[in-house]
């Protein structure tokens, strides 16, 4: 890992961006803190962490306040990053497809979300090592937001994950329905009642597919960008319940 920038935030954070193995990422770190501190790693959607940072950067000040350190990496074909063939095919299929009003199959989901899943995974776990290496940083770790399929992933495989809060407002390929039987640390579900862009009947069973014997599901009217601050503040008080 190796820091390319540092810059203090308000509200006593510092912000260092670095990159491990050429993939961007950024580590925001309480500056009050006199101990090692919890982690969350933040997922995001793929549109960049530059487009995604405003927001990125609004959840780790809120998370530094609470006592976590947090963390994200650029997800494979976002950003700066190389583009993937295969994954801009499937982007540009389901454009077609929401273009033409027809609905997103099955074969569409699939070319979109897994091997997405499959590259990030392991860079998500490999930054989870350089982090964890860090003076300041220590355990439990957390998972927070999206892409859905890749906090389910990385609950099943990882086992210093030991709370993951899920943004439900991703395509879902039907295999990970599989894999969420799987999940068994405690769950804090979010889910936006009107997402425009997403089932909520199929957000609705994969919760019910969560095998952690701890899980919640929190339901709010508005679209997908609508959530309200309350909800943000239900998932604080989650990660501090099982991480802090």
């Amino acid at each position: 890992m190796r820091f390319t920038s540092e810059q203090p935030l308000d509200g006593g954070v510092l912000e260092r961006e670095f990159t491990l193995d050429g993939i961007p990422g950024i580590l925001w770190t309480p500056t009050a803190a006199s101990a090692p501190v919890p982690l969350i790693l933040l997922g995001h959607p793929t549109l960049g962490l530059r487009r995604m940072y405003p927001r990125l950067a609004a959840r780790a000040r809120h998370a530094a306040a609470d006592g976590f350190a947090t963390a994200t990496v650029e997800l494979p074909g976002s950003g700066d990053r190389p583009r993937l063939p295969a994954l801009e095919q499937a982007r540009a299929d389901l454009r077609r497809a929401k273009e033409a009003g027809r609905p997103v199959d099955e074969e569409i989901v699939d070319a979109l979300v897994l091997p997405l899943v499959e590259e990030a995974v392991p860079e998500w776990r490999a930054a989870l090592d350089a982090l964890l290496a860090l003076p300041g940083i220590g355990g439990p770790v957390g998972y927070s937001g999206g892409v859905i399929s890749i906090g389910i992933r990385l609950a099943v495989v990882e086992p210093r994950i030991a709370a993951a809060g899920l943004f439900a407002g991703s395509l879902i390929p039907r295999v990970m329905f599989e894999e969420a039987r799987r999940v068994t640390v405690p769950l804090h579900v979010l889910l936006q009642w009107d997402d425009e862009g997403n089932d909520r009947q199929a957000a609705l069973d994969l919760f019910d597919a969560f095998g952690s014997e701890e899980k919640s599901l929190h339901a709010n009217m508005g679209g997908h960008t609508g959530v309200p601050q309350f909800a943000g503040e239900a998932a604080a008080r989650f990660f501090t319940r099982h991480l802090g």
